[in-house]
């Protein structure tokens, strides 16, 4: 899978299926079944660590499980988060954080936020790397805006959403992740950016297609499960103590449902 195909599916119509993943195994598990798009996401502090949040998460930990999932996929392109504090001071930093993990293993890096990020993502494009910027609810930034809440709701914020993700667009990012954020925001900046392969998490069906951290997909969610998470272990329509699909089987229906736009259900799944 390389940028061009992804952008050519885009365009005839077919949704893209990502998955976080963090090693190896899983890296060949997620890869055969046809996930289009692995995110070493630094969502691993809080599934692998253990940490409460996104923040204590390092550069060098972001190298290693790149190096780690570069070296388990066959097939699939493989973004990693720039982890929080690696790209904010300047341009220039982002770039060596990124050329960090480029020569790991990633095809494309994602950082988080609009406003001045724009710079940043515009400098790293003109230098030869593909940016994936992220924009709704960003984990990094949580305790600025007050917890894991929805965003875009209201006229400015939605103003808000619209503008930052326009001028991601004109800098050059070539993905953006809308992170819970109304379904009907998400389906606008979608359309208003066909160029754009948007990714929705929470954020309805009207996104080129969706993410899902792997442990939420598989059932293993620890504490409250968000209400856009689906568990893809559970056959459909069985008892809550039927035997489970396995892990292959679950990520096999995971993609089966955001191609045939199943997942998600914004009956159930949207804002």
């Amino acid at each position: 899978m390389t940028l061009p195909r992804l952008r050519g599916a885009q365009a005839r119509g077919e949704k893209v299926a990502m998955l976080t993943c963090y090693d190896a195994t899983f890296a060949r598990v997620l890869d055969d079944a046809g996930v289009d798009v692995l995110l070493v996401g630094d969502s691993l502090g809080n599934v692998v660590q253990g940490e409460s949040s996104t923040l204590p998460v390092t550069l060098e930990q972001m190298a290693y499980h790149t190096r780690c999932v570069a070296q388990g996929k066959r097939s699939a392109f493989l973004v990693t988060d720039l982890p929080f504090g690696t790209y904010e001071a300047s341009p220039q930093q982002a770039l060596a954080s990124a050329a960090t993990l480029m020569r790991a293993g990633a095809q494309m890096v994602k950082l988080e936020g609009g406003g001045y990020t724009a710079e940043t993502v515009r400098f790293l494009v003109e230098r030869g790397i593909p940016v994936c910027a992220h924009l709704g609810l960003t984990p990094q930034r949580v305790h600025a805006i007050g917890g894991y809440r929805v965003q875009g709701r209201d006229d400015s914020g939605a103003a808000a959403l619209k503008a930052d993700a326009a001028s991601l667009a004109d800098a050059g990012a070539a993905m953006l992740v809308l992170e819970l954020v109304p379904s009907a925001r998400a389906r606008e900046i979608s359309m208003a950016h066909p160029h754009l392969i948007t990714i929705g998490i929470g954020a309805g069906a009207g996104t080129a297609g969706q993410v899902l951290v792997l442990h939420d997909a598989l059932g293993l969610t620890q504490g409250k499960r968000p209400r856009f998470v689906r568990d893809f272990t559970r056959v459909p329509g069985s008892a809550a103590d039927a035997p489970g699909l396995s892990v292959a089987q679950a990520v096999a229906a995971y993609v089966a449902a955001v191609k045939d736009q199943s997942f998600p259900d914004e009956a159930v799944h949207g804002y």
